[in-house]
Formats: C-alpha cells, sequence, structure tokens
C-alpha cells in the first residue's frame, strides 16, 4: 500500500496572477500521456462585488497554446456577491480519461476584479508509485 503522495503526482502548474476584472490566464501544458486523469485547482485569493471567476480546462492533441480549446463543459464558476466573500474559496476541474493528449488550466475574470493564487494539479498516472515532480521542493512520507 502507498500513501496518497505516492499514487497521485502534484505539480504547481500556475502562479499567481494579480488582480485584474479582464485576466486569461493559461496553466502550463500538461502531457497526460501517461496518466488517468488530472484535477485543477485554482484558489481564488481577491474577490470585488460583481466579480466572475472561471477556471476552465482546455485540450488538444498538439502541444501549443494555439491548438487549444475549451473542454465542453471542463469549467468552474463563481460571482462574487460582495467584496471578499469569495477569497479563499477554490476552482476545481477534474477530467478522467481525457480526449486529448496535452490540457491546460484558463483563470478568467470579468465584470470586476479577481486575483487568483497559484494553480495546482493532481494527476493520476497509471503506473504507481510516482516520481515527485521536479515543482515540488521537498515532501516527507509518514506511516504510522
Amino acid at each position: 500500500m502507498h500513501t496518497i503522495t505516492e499514487n497521485i503526482e502534484i505539480r504547481e502548474v500556475g502562479a499567481p496572477v494579480a488582480a485584474g476584472s479582464a485576466i486569461n490566464n493559461n496553466s502550463d501544458r500538461i502531457d497526460m500521456q501517461d496518466y488517468e486523469s488530472v484535477v485543477f485547482i485554482a484558489p481564488i485569493t481577491d474577490s470585488v462585488d460583481t466579480g466572475v471567476a472561471a477556471l476552465t480546462i482546455e485540450g488538444s492533441d498538439d502541444d501549443s497554446d494555439a491548438a487549444m480549446a475549451a473542454i465542453g463543459d471542463a469549467v468552474a464558476t463563481v460571482t462574487s456577491a460582495t467584496n471578499d466573500d469569495i477569497n479563499g474559496q477554490l476552482l476545481i476541474v477534474e477530467v478522467r480519461e481525457p480526449e486529448f493528449r496535452y490540457l491546460q488550466g484558463v483563470r478568467s475574470s470579468s465584470t470586476a476584479n479577481i486575483a487568483f493564487g497559484s494553480v495546482i494539479a493532481l494527476l493520476k498516472p497509471r503506473r504507481r508509485p510516482v516520481a515527485d515532480d521536479s515543482t515540488v521542493s521537498a515532501i516527507t512520507r509518514i506511516s504510522d
């Protein structure tokens, strides 16, 4: 039996984004060839009344930003009802057995300012245990 972190790969795939009302920010592209599924997690760090925050997953068989297109309903969206009400909340989208080889998460905002923290990707590989990604500086596993 393996720990959770030996069964999934954890990556930071997008740096934080300062507040804006017209954000369109792509994460790193992920090659899904050896993975069954991926969960993209994008924290909201600041929000203004009426601001709309979204995380949309795009895919392509080409490793090219220009080739990426939104994948059906692979989007999580929330609207801020009052200043700061969605601060600290997460947008999460999971894609299982994607039809495209490459995926990326796109953080966007509209209407009023939204700021985002780093995008984290949790990947379920076809083979386990997994190797730690280069974006992980240190990891400690304890089993009692």
